[in-house]
C-alpha cells in the first residue's frame, strides 16, 4: 500500500512539473502572430482614412453640382443662364453672365462651370452639365430640361 502512495506521489509531481507554463519559444510565437494581426490593422486603417477622404472630396463636388443644377432646372426655359455658350462656354449670355462660379469652402476652391446645349437630345430639350472641379478632381452631372411650351 504504501507503493501505490509513493508512485502516486511521484506522477502528480511530474504532472505539475509540466503545466508550470509556457516555454519562451511558445511566447515568442504567440508574440510574432500579435504583431502581423497589428501591423495588418494598422495597413487597413491607413487605407480606410485615405478612401474615407476621397469620399468625402467627392461627395462635397457632387453637392455643389446638383445645387448648381436644382438652381439651373428652376429657371425659365428662355433664361439667359441657359443659353447655349458652347462647350466649354465661352464669352458671356445675353445678360453679361459668365457661365462659371468659383467657390471657396475652407481652403479648397472648387470651380463650378455649366453647359447648355440646345435641342439635345431631341429638338426643344436643353442638355444641361455642371462640371464642378476641386482638388484636382472633377465630378459631371447633367439633365435634360424640356421646354414646356
Amino acid at each position: 500500500m504504501r507503493q501505490d502512495t509513493a508512485h502516486k506521489k511521484k506522477c502528480t509531481i511530474k504532472t505539475i512539473q509540466k503545466d508550470q507554463g509556457f516555454t519562451l519559444i511558445e511566447v515568442l510565437i504567440a508574440l510574432t502572430i500579435f504583431a502581423v494581426g497589428l501591423l495588418a490593422v494598422a495597413a487597413m486603417q491607413t487605407s480606410a482614412i485615405t478612401v474615407n477622404s476621397t469620399a468625402g472630396q467627392m461627395t462635397t463636388r457632387m453637392t455643389w453640382a446638383q445645387d448648381k443644377l436644382e438652381e439651373l432646372m428652376a429657371l425659365p426655359y428662355s433664361d439667359p443662364l441657359l443659353e447655349d455658350l458652347g462647350d466649354p462656354p465661352s464669352g458671356t449670355d445675353s445678360a453679361g453672365n459668365l457661365h462659371q462660379e468659383t467657390i471657396s469652402e475652407g481652403s479648397v476652391n472648387y470651380t463650378i462651370l455649366w453647359t447648355v446645349t440646345d435641342d439635345t437630345p431631341i429638338s426643344g430639350n436643353k442638355l444641361i452639365t455642371v462640371t464642378v472641379t476641386g482638388k484636382g478632381k472633377t465630378t459631371r452631372v447633367s439633365y435634360i430640361k424640356p421646354s414646356l411650351t
